[in-house]
């Protein structure tokens, strides 16, 4: 079994709502120990749970909408996500958890932990906004930190 999935998700047409994806990009261009794997996840559906069942870790990366400033970083887990339902994780969080507890039938459960940023905006376009795409070194710095804290 895999040690570590990094999942990158969100929608690259949606300005800020593609910062998952941006990210993940970005580190797979980096070298890291054989036991992390990088995915694109995109706009993902619950058709992907096939995947968590080979991994102990998932790390996903996504926008997490809660109210507060814009790049405001959040570090959550399931336990997180299931209780305070004003943090809804993008668009994703409800095929995310269910693709869990899809991977919990087939007989595995792997730890989920997500690294989100609050988006400026959603609107449709390619690139991130202003205030994300200054804030992108530190979220990718802070999601390599994470990486290798998962690593242990």
């Amino acid at each position: 079994m895999k040690k570590l999935l990094v999942l990158g998700v969100g929608n690259i047409l949606l300005m800020d709502e593609g910062i998952g994806v941006h990210a993940v990009h970005e580190l797979m261009k980096e070298t890291w120990p054989a036991d992390v794997e990088f995915i694109d996840g995109g706009t993902f559906t619950q058709d992907i749970f096939y995947l968590f069942q080979e991994y102990e870790i998932i790390l996903v990366l996504d926008i997490v909408k809660a109210g507060k400033e814009p790049g405001t970083i959040y570090r959550l887990d399931e336990d997180d996500l299931r209780k305070d339902e004003s943090q809804t994780l993008s668009l994703h969080d409800i095929d995310l958890l269910d693709s869990l507890s899809m991977t919990e039938l087939m007989g595995h459960k792997p730890e989920l932990h997500v690294l989100g940023i609050e988006p400026k905006d959603l609107d449709w376009d390619m690139e991130l906004t202003p205030t994300l795409k200054k804030l992108f070194p530190q979220y990718l710095e802070i999601a390599r930190q994470e990486i290798q804290r998962l690593l242990g």
